[in-house]
């Protein structure tokens, strides 16, 4: 699908509407992508992030992108894979569910996500791609508000995971 792109690259880097941050519970940074985006987008985000009092698993929160290209950061918490028992499936769909929601209510047309819980919370990452993708297209079909979505993956593996799903999925 056309709509639907994957590539490698950096997620601070990309020149969208918004990109989406795998986020911690507290909203206020931490390792991985989540600290990536602290770091370029500067101090402001930090301080818009602490009177956001946090963000549940599986929900998202909408914030200014400051330093970054990108207009809005929109944050969301991906859950900790436990062994597939702890509703995690559903948890992950919903953090691509409920942001893409937040960006077509902000009037986002082009947004770029990581490999949510993938890094640290070991999500399996052909399981995550799947969940991801489906999601995504999904939401594209009942949504014409959203012009774009990347996939951006930090290495090669993560790529070609995405890219399977995607290809499988949009037959």
């Amino acid at each position: 699908m056309e709509k639907i792109q994957v590539v490698l690259g950096d997620i601070t880097k990309i020149e969208v509407d918004a990109i989406v941050n795998a986020a911690n519970n507290t909203l206020l940074g931490g390792g991985g992508v989540d600290g990536a985006i602290h770091r370029a987008a500067g101090p402001e985000l930090l301080e818009e992030c602490r009177k956001l009092n946090g963000c549940k698993t599986g929900e998202a929160k909408i914030t200014k992108g400051y330093k970054l290209p990108a207009k809005y950061v929109i944050h969301t918490v991906g859950p900790v894979w436990q062994g597939g028992n702890a509703n995690e499936d559903e948890l992950l769909a919903s953090c691509y569910r409920n942001s893409l929601e937040l960006a077509a209510k902000n009037g986002i047309k082009t947004i770029a996500f990581p490999s949510i819980s993938t890094g640290a919370y070991r999500f399996p990452l052909n399981r995550a791609a799947k969940i991801a993708i489906r999601e995504i297209l999904n939401f594209l079909k009942d949504n014409e508000s959203i012009e774009k979505v990347y996939m951006v993956c930090f290495d090669e593996k993560t790529m070609n995971a995405y890219a399977e799903a995607l290809q499988e999925l949009s037959q």
